[in-house]
């Protein structure tokens, strides 16, 4: 695409000929109803969809569009609670959210269309629950292009390994560490590998890892702020350099000599997704970790306010495989002043898995809350 064809395009837009798919860290029952996802598959090239417990308790909690739902779904069941309704409710959205996408899934050759649901977050030390929940909501949402989503917890990994033997697309998330990546590429080939020796087909099974940037910069400033000399220049730099050199590691798995007897048999491989791109700190772009994390395939989840952020004053370029000898030194000289980053990735997982479980059971506490109103006798409301 010429660079004139390319000016006429949307800055989101224009990640994919960079190979850089723009996927929506966002879901919410109006923007399926009222073209607003469809506007942005149009207008953006928007290619999936990320969910997870925030993002549903916000959407539910903050609206009423889902009360005629769970309206019907009190009225068909004996036995109403929490749990199940959420799930109902979700499960809906990731339907709706699925079949838009749908077209971009068979264009894009399986590649791209997904839309992601996490199982709950207080599964996340549970292998055997995890991949029960998560075959349980794939056979629910009945979408091929349905993305369940796995925290990367030791547990998770096998979870993870399980399900793609299974052949159900999965996204694992809350990665913070190289290490922690590497883990999870190794347990999708695994996965990929068990179906291949059944005689299963393997070019329709789906994976992203999603590895968080922000959080790890957030974290990681507090602790630069403290080491007692000026070090400034290190701050708001590793999440990105933490992310190149994944994406490194990356390069190497899914190379054609790693992966090549997968590939000849139809094998995708498991692409990074940079998760956590909103920015946290005033101190930095609003669009940094969008413009500093551009490479061929790999996925972008964006939160609203930097897609538009980035609509606005982005500057799509490939970014992804510069500085990779910086992004090595960043990592050297903050491990130097006695950072220890094993045990800080580590506390960002658990911290990560408690944000969820938090929002999580704040939701379901608010439709239990629901649920007993409309219960009630006479009550025609759920709120």
């Amino acid at each position: 695409m010429s660079k004139s064809q390319l000016s006429q395009l949307s800055q989101l837009s224009q990640l994919h000929a960079f190979g850089q798919s723009f996927w929506y860290d966002n879901i919410q029952r109006s923007m399926l109803e009222n073209g607003d996802l469809q506007a942005m598959i149009d207008n953006d090239d928007l290619r999936g969809i990320t969910s997870n417990p925030s993002i549903f308790e916000k959407a539910i909690n903050g609206s009423a569009d889902y009360d005629s739902s769970l309206k019907n779904y009190i009225s068909s069941t004996t036995s109403p609670n929490g749990r199940d309704a959420f799930f109902a409710l979700a499960v809906e959205d990731i339907q709706a959210a699925a079949d838009l996408l749908l077209p971009v899934y068979e264009s894009s050759d399986f590649v791209d269309g997904y839309v992601s649901l996490e199982v709950s977050p207080d599964l996340a030390n549970d292998t055997e629950a995890s991949v029960k929940e998560g075959r349980d909501l794939f056979e629910k949402i009945n979408r091929p292009n349905a993305m369940i989503k796995i925290p990367a917890t030791k547990a998770g990994i096998s979870a993870i390994e399980q399900l793609i033997a299974d052949g159900i697309n999965v996204n694992a998330t809350l990665l913070f560490s190289v290490e922690r990546y590497v883990e999870v590429a190794q347990a999708y080939i695994k996965g990929i590998e068990q179906r291949k020796s059944r005689g299963l087909p393997v070019n329709n099974v789906s994976s992203v890892a999603s590895f968080f940037i922000s959080r790890v910069d957030s974290n990681i400033d507090e602790k630069l702020d403290k080491v007692g000399r000026d070090v400034s220049y290190l701050k708001g730099q590793l999440g990105i350099s933490n992310a190149k050199l994944a994406y490194q590691k990356y390069l190497a798995l899914f190379s054609e000599n790693a992966f090549h007897h997968l590939h000849t048999v139809g094998a995708q491989p498991q692409r990074l997704l940079w998760a956590s791109t909103g920015v946290k700190s005033p101190a930095y772009s609003d669009v940094l970790y969008i413009e500093q994390l551009i490479g061929k395939n790999t996925v972008n989840t964006i939160p609203p306010a930097t897609a538009a952020a980035f609509n606005d004053h982005g500057k799509p370029e490939s970014t992804l495989e510069t500085d990779i000898q910086n992004a090595e030194t960043v990592v050297a000289e903050i491990k130097k002043l006695g950072v220890n980053l094993d045990t800080i990735m580590n506390t960002l997982e658990i911290d990560g898995v408690e944000i969820f479980k938090t929002s999580f059971f704040n939701l379901l506490k608010s439709i239990e809350k629901k649920i007993s109103i409309a219960t009630q006798p006479g009550s025609s409301n759920v709120a």
